[in-house]
C-alpha cells in the first residue's frame, strides 16, 4: 500500500509540474518550453524571461495555492458535515467575503485592499455561524449546514443589492471578481503559509478523520476527541476557504468535484486523499486559467466560469459512476 501511495502522489506531482509548464509556455506570447526553461534558472533579461516571470509565474503559483486550498477545504467539509454536495463556499464564507470586497470597490479602492476586505468578510462569516450554532446547543453537523445556506442566502441578497445601486462603470469588474478571476493574483507569502498549515494540520488529523466517517459514537470508542477534532476541521477549512476567496474570489466546483473524484479513484483514506486532492485542485485550477487566458485571447474569461463548465459535466459523470457502484 505504502509503495503505490508513494507512487500515486509522485505522479500527481509529475502532473503539477507538467501543468505549471504548461501554463507558463502559453498566452498571448508563445512561448517554448526551452525558453520557459531558460527563463526560470538563467538570469537573461529576455522579453520572455519577463513575460515567465514577472506576469505568468506569480499568477500560477497563486492559482496552484488557490486550488490545493479549495480542494482541501472541500475534502475537509464533506467529513465535518457528513453530505456530498459539502463545499467550501456552502457555511457562507465566499458570500461575506464578496460583500465586504464589492464595498470595498465601490470605496474606489483596489489591490490590496480588496483582499483584505474579503478575508474580514470570510472571518465575519466564519464567527457568524459558528456562534449562531452554539446558541444553546451542542454541535449538529445539520444546524450548521442550515445556518451556513440561510447566512449564505442573506449575504446573496446583499449582494444584489449592492450591485444594484453601484454606479455602471464599476459593475464590470465587480461581476468578474464574483465570478473568480486569477487576474490580479499574485504570490503571497501568507497564502503559502495558511496552505502548508493546513496541509500538514489535516494529514495529522487523517486518522482520525477516517474514524470519523464512521460516525461519532465509533470515533470516541476508538479514541478520537470528537467534538476539539470538529472545531478543529471547522476554523481549518474556513481559513483555507477565507484565504483562497481573498486571492481569487469565488471559484466554484473545485472543492466540490475534486474530493469525490479521488475518492473514486483513490479510496477514502484521508492520508492519501488529502494530498492528492491538494495536488489535483492545484493542477486543475492552473489548467482552468490557462484556458480561460487564451480561449478568446486577446480577452480573459473569469476563470470561474471555466471551473463551472468542466465541473458540471464531470459531478454528472460522478454521479453516474457512484450510482453504477451502488447498483445491486
Amino acid at each position: 500500500m505504502q509503495g503505490r501511495t508513494l507512487l500515486i502522489l509522485c505522479g500527481l506531482c509529475l502532473l503539477s509540474l507538467v501543468s505549471i509548464l504548461f501554463a507558463l509556455s502559453i498566452g498571448s506570447m508563445e512561448i517554448g518550453l526551452q525558453q520557459v526553461l531558460g527563463a526560470l534558472f538563467s538570469e537573461q533579461q529576455l522579453l520572455e524571461s519577463k513575460v515567465v516571470l514577472e506576469l505568468r509565474l506569480p499568477r500560477v503559483i497563486a492559482g496552484f495555492m488557490v486550488g490545493g486550498m479549495l480542494a482541501l477545504a472541500g475534502c475537509l467539509m464533506q467529513v465535518l458535515l457528513r453530505n456530498p454536495l459539502a463545499e467550501p463556499y456552502v457555511l457562507g464564507v465566499s458570500g461575506g467575503a464578496s460583500v465586504f470586497a464589492l464595498l470595498v470597490m465601490m470605496a474606489g479602492l483596489t489591490g490590496f485592499w480588496i483582499n483584505i476586505g474579503a478575508f474580514t468578510g470570510a472571518l465575519i462569516s466564519i464567527l457568524l455561524v459558528f456562534g449562531l450554532t452554539r446558541i444553546g446547543q451542542s454541535w449538529n453537523p445539520m444546524r450548521v449546514l442550515l445556518t451556513g445556506v440561510v447566512v449564505a442566502a442573506g449575504w446573496s441578497a446583499l449582494i444584489s443589492f449592492l450591485l444594484a445601486v453601484s454606479p455602471a462603470t464599476q459593475i464590470y469588474s465587480m461581476l468578474f471578481w464574483l465570478m473568480g478571476d486569477l487576474g490580479y493574483a499574485r504570490f503571497s507569502g501568507f497564502s503559502l503559509v495558511v496552505l502548508l498549515i493546513g496541509l500538514g494540520a489535516s494529514l495529522f488529523m487523517a486518522r482520525s478523520l477516517n474514524l470519523l466517517t464512521y460516525g461519532d459514537q465509533q470515533a470516541a470508542a476508538l479514541g478520537v476527541p470528537v467534538n476539539q477534532l470538529r472545531y478543529g476541521i471547522y476554523f481549518l477549512a474556513s481559513l483555507l476557504t477565507a484565504t483562497a476567496v481573498m486571492q481569487a474570489g469565488s471559484i466554484g466546483f473545485i472543492g466540490l468535484i475534486i474530493p469525490h473524484l479521488i475518492r473514486i479513484v483513490l479510496g477514502s483514506d484521508h492520508r492519501l486523499l488529502i494530498p492528492a486532492s491538494v495536488l489535483t485542485g492545484g493542477c486543475l485550477l492552473v489548467i482552468a486559467d490557462s484556458l480561460a487566458r487564451t480561449i478568446i485571447a486577446p480577452q480573459q474569461l473569469p476563470v470561474g466560469v471555466l471551473t463551472a463548465i468542466i465541473g458540471v459535466p464531470v459531478f454528472l459523470a460522478l454521479f453516474q459512476m457512484i450510482a453504477i457502484k451502488q447498483k445491486p
